[in-house]
């Protein structure tokens, strides 16, 4: 379980900001209900990647809140074909995201959109595994970091994806432009409006996924699906209706 946890290895303790926040009207509410599971991605494979620090940095604030955060690892990910479906990467991403309750997508942006890498990881969550679906429902916020001037390009198609993937993407975003001057040495933000703008999506994750979940079997009972069950006793996967 550990692995999935590495935003708790700080480089420098005495640095963490988050454990600084006034988070505790926010924490007493999250206590009186279950604690959600939140998945969070991120898009690249570089030694030092800043979308994976800020994925951190969101992973740390919703631990905090009390969340039980896993951010996934896509190294070893096989490129999406139609062979590698038992790959232990595959599997272990579509168990996590079946686990979850909401998720956190952080990519780069690259000639103006998401990165391969992060986008392979959504190409191999499926909308439907037989009567399971791994998304839908979820809550889900969006982030970006660019190398270059403020750009909301990559937030664009991350929403564009979080509908297409049948989840409740919260309206608060973040994009944060010359991501290497927003980190310091010890890899966390610096204090900055930019970095105040990850503590707002992370919270109105925290709560828009605290209010819908309760309410999500209702809010996904889709008319056709009732239909489908009817006629064939079980929702069937991709697979099972295109044989």
């Amino acid at each position: 379980m550990l692995r999935y946890k590495p935003y708790r290895a700080l480089k420098n303790a005495a640095d963490d900001w988050v454990a600084n926040l006034n988070l505790s009207a926010l924490q007493e509410y999250g206590k009186n209900h279950a604690p959600i599971n939140v998945l969070v991605l991120y898009g690249s494979l570089r030694e030092r990647s800043f979308s994976r620090l800020l994925a951190y940095e969101f992973a740390r604030i919703l631990d905090r809140l009390g969340a039980d955060v896993r951010v996934f690892d896509p190294t070893g990910l096989p490129v999406k074909d139609g062979v590698s479906e038992n790959h232990p990467k595959v599997q272990e991403l579509r168990e996590l995201s079946q686990w979850s309750h909401a998720h956190v997508w952080v990519s780069p942006e690259q000639h103006g959109n998401v990165t391969a890498a992060f986008k392979n990881q959504i190409d191999w969550i499926p909308l439907s595994l037989g009567s399971v679906r791994p998304t839908q429902g979820r809550t889900l916020a969006i982030a970006q970091v660019s190398g270059g001037s403020q750009s909301f390009n990559t937030v664009n198609t991350l929403r564009i994806l979080g509908r297409w993937m049948r989840m409740f993407t919260i309206p608060n975003q973040s994009s944060v432009p010359k991501a290497w001057t927003e980190f310091n040495e010890d890899d966390r933000m610096k204090p900055s409006d930019l970095r105040q703008r990850v503590v707002d999506v992370a919270e109105e994750l925290f709560k828009f996924t605290l209010l819908l979940r309760p309410q999500t079997e209702f809010l996904t009972d889709r008319y056709s699906e009732r239909e489908e069950k009817l006629k064939n006793g079980c929702l069937l996967s991709q697979a099972e209706k295109l044989q």
